[in-house]
């Protein structure tokens, strides 16, 4: 079913001025004009009215049928907010007399909860790179760091030796704003970087023997963190794994393990290096979980 004659033609005009006045991409106005014919063929469908004599609970109405209809927050929010503006239009155009879309809530979105892998994924994970090479041996240590210390990328390809202390197990990590934290490696993480170091470092640094870097490129260089990027990618697919990855894959992963194991959020706050605990509170669904879970196994009445 499309928009009556009517419809199309102020659907028309506002996709005109949207591509006058903002200069936006076909892709987005072809979006906009989308979510401006479903909301008219609802309207017409449900009350009998067109765009222009829409009202405030028309626009409650077709909110509440959408997401009963199973649409997600996000894309409920990205439709009333087109309906906003072109509402807002009209009354600037003084076509009509009220904004149907004031006090109309924006859908609660939350923040999207980070991509990270199971125990068993991770697992999988670091068994994949063949450490009978020097650059698969490199590769297990750095992910075996990244997981055991939840680092960035960028962080763990920039870590020079200085930054080791294998007699204390911990890394002195540089983050972002240039703040330093100290982080426990974990025994299984020092036992790769040991090995790393006895085994394959030396191999890969070849003739610039004086580079600091802990992980160099197989050109003895410092890696950048889209080519080890490129490695993680490579090798979540020898290890079958289909899921959406994204750099900081195993830094939520990390994150996530530990509170399933019982650490407390501060805690983990402090590993990551976020300066404010409201960056951390993403995981904060993990912690809950947790909780109810310890209380139901603990508590007399659980």
């Amino acid at each position: 079913m499309s928009p009556g004659p009517a419809d199309e033609t102020e659907i028309e005009k506002y996709i005109d001025n949207l591509w006058l006045e903002k200069g936006l991409s076909g892709n987005t106005l072809d979006a906009y004009r989308r979510d401006l014919a479903r909301f008219a063929v609802w309207l017409r469908r449900e009350h009998q009215r067109d765009l222009i004599e829409a009202r405030r609970e028309d626009l409650l109405g077709y909110l509440a049928y959408r997401v009963g209809g199973g649409a997600s927050p996000r894309s409920t929010a990205r439709a009333l907010s087109c309906l906003r503006g072109f509402y807002r239009y009209l009354l600037r155009e003084n076509r009509i007399a009220l904004d149907p879309t004031l006090r109309v809530d924006n859908p609660r979105l939350g923040r999207p909860l980070p991509d990270s892998l199971t125990e068993t994924e991770v697992e999988k994970l670091l068994n994949a790179p063949d450490i009978s090479t020097p650059i698969g041996m490199r590769d297990r240590t750095m992910l075996e760091l990244l997981y055991a210390c939840g680092l960035r990328v960028s962080e763990l390809v920039t870590l020079e030796m200085t930054n080791i202390n294998l007699r204390q197990g911990v890394v002195r990590v540089i983050g972002k704003g240039s703040k330093e934290r100290l982080v426990p490696m974990g025994e299984e993480a020092m036992v790769w970087l040991n090995r790393f170091m006895a085994e394959a470092r030396s191999e890969l640094l070849k003739k610039n023997a004086g580079e600091n870097t802990v992980f160099p490129s197989s050109q003895g260089r410092p890696m950048t963190r889209q080519t080890f990027w490129h490695r993680i990618k490579t090798h979540a697919r020898m290890a079958g794994i289909k899921r959406k990855l994204s750099p900081h894959t195993l830094r939520h992963a990390f994150a996530t393990h530990l509170l399933n194991h019982g650490a407390d959020l501060r805690v983990v706050q402090l590993l990551l290096g976020h300066s404010d605990l409201s960056t951390t509170q993403i995981y904060t669904h993990v912690a809950r979980q947790r909780m109810q879970e310890l209380h139901a196994a603990h508590h007399p009445r659980g």
